[in-house]
């Protein structure tokens, strides 16, 4: 069910507030352009920012957008254990298909605080569960070995793995096996990682060019390297321009210049430098998308 290009879609605003209206069609844009699944709620959705109240109902917008079309993995952690349990069992109540769960941040647990962490959330909460390693956000890395701990905990199916490191995301299939779903944290890892015998990837890109993100784990599924490694590179550089800034500062912008939501952040993330700005608007014009 976890595989393919599955994208970690950005929360909508409109005058401070959630724009659900926005969501909705961002959600019906993933899908018609064959997106394998919807994270919400993840580092790419503002998650920090937002409210509780405001966490839960992302997530209930987006299960009954998606309809049981493609899964609905919900971004539900946190630096608290036990505010971490909450939100996975709503997101379960809710009818999630599966929970992504950040490593906890800024208290940067050792392994067996790690270990310990996901293992309450996951025997409380009957639902799959996917941790998120992404040090340079955490402060923490989920060692591979680790992970193969976790990987015999029933409903922790797999991993997205953001740790920037080609050999740790290899260790963890080879430590794991091929019952244990290993997703791309970053987008241009998306390729490499399915050829060691990743699943694929939760995407920054998708969120504005989902065909061809859909359309390389496709064409790989299928067969097609040439296909699947033609559309690595021309997805490229416009990878390279979503990070020009941090995430999801970029996407948020090319998103209003496609005329999709309003340009709009919460504080700390503000607007673009008008450099930078100009910029992404370049390569996002070569790339027709505007």
């Amino acid at each position: 069910m976890f595989k393919g290009a599955i994208v970690a879609i950005v929360t909508p605003f409109k005058n401070g507030q959630i724009d659900e209206e926005a969501l909705r069609e961002l959600i019906e844009f993933q899908i018609v352009n064959g997106t394998d699944g919807i994270v919400p709620c993840g580092t790419t959705g503002e998650s920090a920012t937002l409210s509780h109240e405001e966490h839960d109902r992302v997530i209930e917008i987006t299960i009954n957008a998606v309809k049981k079309r493609v899964p609905v993995i919900a971004g539900t952690g946190s630096n608290s254990t036990a505010e971490a349990l909450r939100l996975t069992a709503h997101a379960y109540k809710a009818g999630a298909d599966a929970a992504l769960i950040v490593c906890p941040y800024y208290n940067r647990p050792t392994q067996e605080g790690l270990y310990q962490h996901f293992k309450t959330i996951a025997e409380n909460v009957p639902i799959p569960i996917m941790p998120y390693n992404i040090p340079s956000r955490t402060g923490v890395n989920l060692m591979p070995e680790m992970v193969a701990k976790l990987s015999k905990i029933k409903n922790i199916v797999g991993i997205k793995e953001a740790s920037g490191s080609i050999k740790q995301m290899s260790d963890i299939i080879d430590l794991c096996g091929e019952d244990f779903v290993v997703l791309s944290g970053d987008d241009i890892f998306t390729l490499p990682l399915m050829v060691m015998g990743g699943a694929g990837v939760i995407s920054v890109i998708s969120n504005v060019a989902p065909a061809d993100m859909a359309g390389l784990v496709d064409a790989f599924a299928a067969g097609d390297m040439a296909r699947a490694k033609a559309l690595h590179h021309k997805m490229s550089e416009l990878i390279d321009a979503l990070f020009i800034e941090v995430n999801p500062i970029p996407v948020k912008a090319a998103l209003a210049l496609m005329g999709k939501i309003k340009y709009e952040y919460r504080l700390p993330l503000c607007k673009m430098a008008e450099a930078n700005f100009e910029k992404l608007k370049k390569v996002m014009v070569n790339y027709a998308l505007i």
